[in-house]
């Protein structure tokens, strides 16, 4: 919030700019509004105080500019009680910029002045005008729009291609309308055919073209909804489709299919449309194979998935399953990170359940009774030997400052020094799920589509429509994507835990394990996991955990939701 100018004391900000060094000699010149500005706030407005602040070069696409957000500053901190401007977008051609700002200014009781069209603020007609103004730019720009779209369908009917880069298999040479086969793509696209054909699973087709060091054309490796796209896309069947999905409250959907654009033999096919249909027909009973009534199971359940956080590079540990242990059924999670095994740039060791598991349980189970049998006369170096007491932290220490921490709160809680937070389940996960961050990227997709729009139909230096068509192409796929996937979350959802069903079940596995870890003194991992259910020690851990970072095989961080963060050092 800002500071409200006091109008019986005037003070002028003059703002200028253009665009382009080629407008120098025209009628909107730097030196002509630098000139005529502060006449004007002399002999028509009767204000001598003022500042003239000046963007050269720069365009009115947004306000990302340094003399515009230095005077915006000083307007906020009071200095300034009138804005003059040479022409409205001198400020802003984006009409939400410019809305933003009228209203900030309005709030600071700041007068926006325009000669050119003759808006001053200050007036009640004055006011009215420019909100006049604002809606009929808005409507300019939704007519734009709407005849930007009709172009495209018309283009799309035609059979001319709107823009974008080819799909994978495809060349489509500058200047022409012709698709032609990228042969070494091509083969790409028919093994995909054929591993899914074999194996009906996106997955194991995806892990397949990744092991056998196949890339796409981004050199990005190969997943579920990559391989998908292009067993479903018509494209590869010879069949351009257009107008395939709507926009509506910014949000991406598929049309009635009497809506779409298709132009069937539109380009050479690579695949037949017979087998195309045979193999949306084999997802589509693999996606209704999950129902309404059932509830899915994962088969592996890996105990510290989604919690290990790679101390090299700050990624997180993926999960997979490791080969059975001698004279042993037990199999144990492998983790490793995501980034290493994606790029191969990250040098971090994999750890397995071996590792983690008996640090883990073992450290928690010294904690509650290093809590329980606190004492007026325990001190951080014997609490540091408690916490570290058994086989599995032989050559590790604690980092004195969380010593010191876990300290000060067992004393506050046991004799009332102050707050303490108990190590017990909290009542939510402040962690993001997939739904958050796709959320995130949906919201981030959007705010893009809406730049992009607004740069092409308002910039001065307008882009040409081939690339708008493109990047406009480039940015649905990617929002579909993610809607997509959004609503599989959604759907799973209906079947999950009620909220009361989680908690209890946290409680409960809070309790159970609690009592299993402190009914010996030093916990045999193996041994809990064949006694106890997997997913009661998930729940047990990812109720306490926020997250545990590993630097080349070793625990070096443990984050508890409690607040404490305790690191360890190796000898």
């Amino acid at each position: 919030m800002g500071k409200r100018v006091d109008l019986s004391s005037k003070r002028a900000a003059l703002y200028i700019r253009v665009s382009t060094k080629m407008q120098a000699d025209d009628g909107d010149s730097l030196p002509m509004q630098r000139e005529e500005l502060p006449k004007y706030v002399q002999y028509a407005l009767g204000i001598t105080d003022y500042e003239i602040f000046e963007d050269a070069g720069f365009s009115a696409k947004n306000t990302e500019r340094p003399s515009y957000q230095q005077m915006m500053a000083r307007v906020r901190d009071g200095e300034f009680t009138h804005i003059v401007v040479w022409k409205l977008d001198r400020i802003s051609r984006n009409l939400l910029d410019f809305a933003a700002m009228y209203a900030e200014l309005k709030n600071l009781g700041v007068v926006f002045i325009s000669k050119n069209e003759q808006f001053d603020t200050s007036t009640a007609i004055g006011e009215a005008m420019l909100k006049i103004i604002l809606v009929f730019a808005e409507l300019e720009r939704n007519m734009t729009s709407e005849r930007v779209t009709a172009t495209m369908i018309s283009r799309a009917q035609g059979g001319q291609w709107n823009g974008g880069k080819p799909p994978f298999g495809y060349d489509h040479p500058k200047g022409t309308n012709i698709f032609t086969v990228n042969e070494a793509e091509a083969a790409v696209v028919r093994q995909i055919y054929e591993l899914y054909e074999k194996a009906p699973s996106l997955l194991k087709t995806a892990k397949t073209l990744n092991e056998k060091g196949i890339k796409n054309r981004s050199g990005i490796p190969w997943n579920p909804t990559t391989v998908r796209a292009i067993l479903t896309s018509p494209f590869y069947s010879g069949t351009l489709r257009y107008n395939y999905m709507s926009e509506a409250k910014k949000t991406y959907t598929k049309k009635r299919p009497d809506e779409w654009v298709l132009v069937p033999d539109h380009h050479p096919a690579i695949v037949t449309e017979e087998r195309q249909k045979a193999i949306a027909a084999t997802l589509a009973r693999n996606e209704r194979g999950i129902s309404s009534t059932q509830t899915y199971e994962r088969k592996n359940i890996h105990i510290f998935a989604g919690l290990i956080i790679c101390g090299s590079c700050g990624s997180q540990f993926q999960s997979t399953i490791d080969r059975p242990r001698a004279k042993s059924s037990w199999r144990p999670s492998i983790y490793l990170c995501s980034r290493h095994r994606r790029f191969k740039d990250c040098d971090n060791k994999y750890v397995s359940d071996v590792t983690v598991g008996p640090f883990m349980l073992n450290f928690i189970s010294n904690y509650i009774r290093a809590q329980r049998n606190f004492g007026k006369s325990t001190t951080p170096e014997t609490l540091e030997k408690k916490l570290l007491r058994g086989v599995y932290f032989e050559g590790v220490r604690i980092d004195q400052s969380s010593v010191e921490d876990i300290h000060r709160l067992f004393r506050a809680d046991r004799f009332g020094d102050g707050p303490y937070f108990h190590l017990t389940a909290p009542e939510s996960d402040d962690r993001p799920n997939e739904k958050e961050i796709l959320d995130e990227e949906k919201k981030r997709l959007e705010r893009a589509q809406n730049r992009l729009k607004t740069l092409y139909l308002f910039s001065e230096d307008s882009m040409p429509e081939s690339e708008y068509l493109s990047e406009c192409l480039l940015l649905a796929e990617k929002l579909t994507k993610v809607n997509s996937r959004l609503a599989e979350i959604e759907a799973s959802e209906k079947d999950d835990q009620s909220p009361d069903d989680e908690t209890f079940m946290e409680q409960a596995s809070y309790l159970v394990i609690t009592e299993e870890l402190l009914s010996k003194r030093f916990v045999d991992y193996e041994k809990v996991i064949r006694v106890l259910d997997k997913r009661t020690l998930k729940l047990f851990i990812n109720s306490l955990c926020k997250k545990i970072v590993i630097f080349q095989g070793k625990i070096t961080e443990i984050d508890f939701k409690n607040g404490i963060e305790v690191k360890f050092l190796y000898e």
